[in-house]
């Protein structure tokens, strides 16, 4: 029954390109940091841990995910538990960063920020949550929502990543024009 519902095998392209693509951003942003390491000083420690973080552990729940797809389905009730906390977890992080980001008084915060870094994550964990729970209670469209979920994490997440990568360079720049 739980075979059928996630019937993930089907799905092993999909998450194979997933998992692929959110570790090469993962490393890419890696590389990033390591670049601007100059830049990122204790002052700015604060907008590291708002923005780049989050994106880390979003682009990591992608990569777990695909990861449990990929996974031999001996066992699908543990690998919807495991989504389902993947989930819980994640939501719970996208909560925390979407009250630092309302709250926040950054420079060049906008309104679409508070959508990008805290409202579309919860509601991408909401969805993989909810598909981890349909495809326990063996609901065939279980899988489709499930990919909806991870697709919307990843997707809003390379978004992110842009707007963190941008701001850094904007930063790293009117500080090399103000000495």
């Amino acid at each position: 029954m739980h075979v059928a519902a996630l019937n993930l095998h089907e799905w092993h392209e999909f998450y194979l390109l997933l998992g692929t693509v959110a570790g090469a951003l993962v490393a890419l942003l890696f590389v990033a940091v390591s670049i601007g390491v100059g830049y990122l000083t204790d002052e700015r420690s604060s907008a590291t841990r708002f923005f780049l973080s989050p994106i880390v552990v979003h682009f990591s729940s992608v990569i777990l995910i695909s990861a449990l797809a990929l996974a031999p389905e001996k066992f699908p009730l543990l690998i919807e538990a495991l989504i389902a906390a993947n989930a819980i977890a994640g939501f719970i992080v996208a909560a925390v960063v979407f009250v630092r980001v309302w709250r926040s008084h950054f420079p060049g915060v906008v309104v679409v920020d508070h959508f990008a870094y805290g409202l579309t994550p919860l509601a991408s964990y909401a969805v993989i949550f909810a598909a981890a729970v349909c495809a326990a209670y063996g609901w065939e469209w279980s899988a489709f929502l499930l990919a909806a979920g991870v697709l919307l994490l990843l997707f809003v997440n390379i978004r992110n990543a842009w707007d963190m990568m941008l701001a850094l360079v904007r930063r790293a720049g009117e500080t090399r024009s103000e000495s």
